[in-house]
Order: structure tokens, then sequence, then C-alpha cells
């Protein structure tokens, strides 16, 4: 008896090596937009999950930005179910705060499955990112110039967040949907050149691929995989650093001052962004401007940064304020 069709065993595949790890009590919930890289993976992990012994639902998120997005997610729901995804819930979420109508958008669907995880604990999330979304990620980190961990793009595990396709292309994963006999629906924003993601896809990739030759997804994946490995590590001394730096009245100037600049800029970099800054939008030129408030203090005032947070030194320490 013959196999499935190659496209759908690679998708299969890919996610059974990212469930297998998970307890037998874990719940497996597919992120699903109804476009076809999460209808394959809903597909897949249908398939996968109950031969793993693993319970699998799916979340579908409605942003409200469309007219008939309601229907719309009531349809993908209903495809979901039919597959034996269960349970399947449909999340509504109010799409407004900083880093744009993207940003806005990526932060209230995160919000979303993350009350969805919680709702099914112990829950992980799979997400339909392929390589191609990895090379996209990696040039917009790029073009922002936010550093190492900004191109090394987005992890296979993050917490709650699983994505299995990122060493798949989306050409295999849209195969594999077809080959499953899916139909998907095609988000209009994913080609609305209003939005940076879209130009980077429909614009900046196809011209690399032309001047450069083919390959330049899979290079561009592979360098964000090497680099994650490097900032991971870098990570794990700044935290030290951090704990190091930390007092009552904020981060010690003199303690920073100290560490290697790699160190010192990811501790400042991570002190904004908790304090509210949104990631995306604070770039490597906001970090420098902090940085210079240990290395190069002339008594210089505050520094206004995204999300209305402000950057300060004070009695020799650096603090961040709402």
């Amino acid at each position: 008896m013959s196999g499935p069709p190659p496209a759908v065993a690679a998708v299969r595949s890919a996610v059974r090596r990212s469930l297998a790890p998970l307890p037998a009590d874990t719940a497996v919930l597919v992120a699903c937009s109804g476009g076809a890289d999460s209808l394959a993976l809903a597909g897949a992990v249908a398939f996968a999950a109950p031969r793993l012994g693993l319970r699998a639902g799916a979340v579908t998120v409605d942003h409200g930005l469309q007219e008939g997005s309601a229907e719309r997610a009531e349809k993908v729901a209903a495809v979901l179910s039919g597959l034996g995804l269960d349970p399947v819930s449909v999340r509504t979420v109010e799409v407004t705060g900083p880093g744009g109508p993207e940003g806005a958008a990526r932060a209230a669907r995160h919000t979303a499955l993350a009350a969805a995880a919680a709702e099914h604990a112990p829950a992980v999330v799979l997400l339909g990112h392929t390589l191609d979304d990895q090379a996209e990620t990696v040039l917009l980190g790029l073009a922002r110039g936010s550093g190492a961990r900004s191109l090394a793009g987005m992890a296979p595990r993050n917490d709650h967040l699983l994505r299995p396709l990122l060493d798949l292309d989306r050409a295999t994963v849209r195969a594999a949907c077809t080959a499953m006999g899916l139909t998907p629906w095609e988000d209009p924003h994913n080609a609305d050149a209003r939005f940076a993601r879209s130009r980077v896809r429909h614009e900046t990739l196809p011209v690399l691929e032309r001047t450069l030759g083919p390959g330049v997804a899979a290079a561009l994946a592979r360098t964000a995989s090497l680099l994650r490995a490097d900032a991971d590590a870098l990570d794990s001394l700044a935290a030290g650093l951090r704990s190091r730096a930390r007092t009552e009245e904020g981060l010690s100037a003199a303690v920073l001052a100290d560490a290697p600049e790699a160190l010192r800029t990811r501790v400042l970099r991570g002190a904004a962004i908790d304090a509210g800054c949104p990631p995306g939008a604070l770039t490597a030129w906001h970090v420098r401007e902090v940085d210079r408030l240990v290395t190069a203090w002339r008594g210089q005032a505050h520094l206004d940064l995204p999300g209305g947070v402000r950057a300060r030194r004070v009695a020799g320490h650096v603090r961040f304020e709402r």
C-alpha cells in the first residue's frame, strides 16, 4: 500500500518530531487562521496527535479587522472540527495599542492564544510558520537593525508556543494542504503592500532570489538558527549581569560599565522591554542612546523610548519609568 504524498508525509513527520517529547496529558492546540499553512498543520496534527496519545484541538482568532470576519472564523472552526480536532474555539480580540497594525494584531493574537493555553493547561499552541516566514522575519530584523536576537528569528519552541514547520518551505506546506483536500482562505492583508511583511514576501525576497540565485530563504533561515544558539548563550550571561546590577534604585551604572558591550546592551534592552517598550519598536539606536547613560554620562536629560517608557540616570543608576 502506498503512503501519503511526499508533502503530506513531510508535514506529518515535522509535527511528530515536535509533539513526541510532550507528556501524555498535554493538550495540543493548533492556531489556525484558515490559511494554507495553518490548515496543513491542523490536518497533520489531527493525524499525528492521536497516534502519540495526545488530545488535539484548535483555536482561531477573529481580529475583527475585516467585514465578515466573525463568519469567516466560524467557518474555519467548522473545518477544524471536521478534521476531528476537539476542542475548537473562536477567540475574538480587539486590535489596539502600540506597534502599528501588524504589531498590535500580533500582540492581541498572542494574548488570546496564551489564554487558550492557560484554559487547557498543560497545553501547547502550534503555529504554522514556515522556513519562508523565518526568512522574512530575519530580513525585517535586519532592516530594523535590532541586533543578533532579532536576526535569530523565531524559535522552534518558545514557552507554550511550538513551530513544527520552520524547516519546511512554504511550497511544500501548501502542497500538503492541497493534497489533504483542504481549501484555504487567503487573508487579503498578506498581499497588502501597506504591511512590511507583505512587501518583503512579494517584493524583497523575489528580488534577492533573482539577483543572488535560489536558496536565499533557506540560507536566511539557516543563519537564524546559528545566531539563535549564540544569542541564547549571550542572553544567559546577560541575565547574570542584570542580577548583579539590579538594586532598589535601578541598574547600577558602575556594574554595567565594567561589562562587555554585548552583555550590557542586552541588559538595557531587556529592562526597557520589561518596562513596557514594544520589542519590535525598540531599535538599535534606542539601545545605543540608553547605553550612553552608562558609558558617556555627561548629565544628559532623560531619553523617551517607544511605548511611553522613559530612561534616565539618577544617582549612578539607570531607571526605566512609564
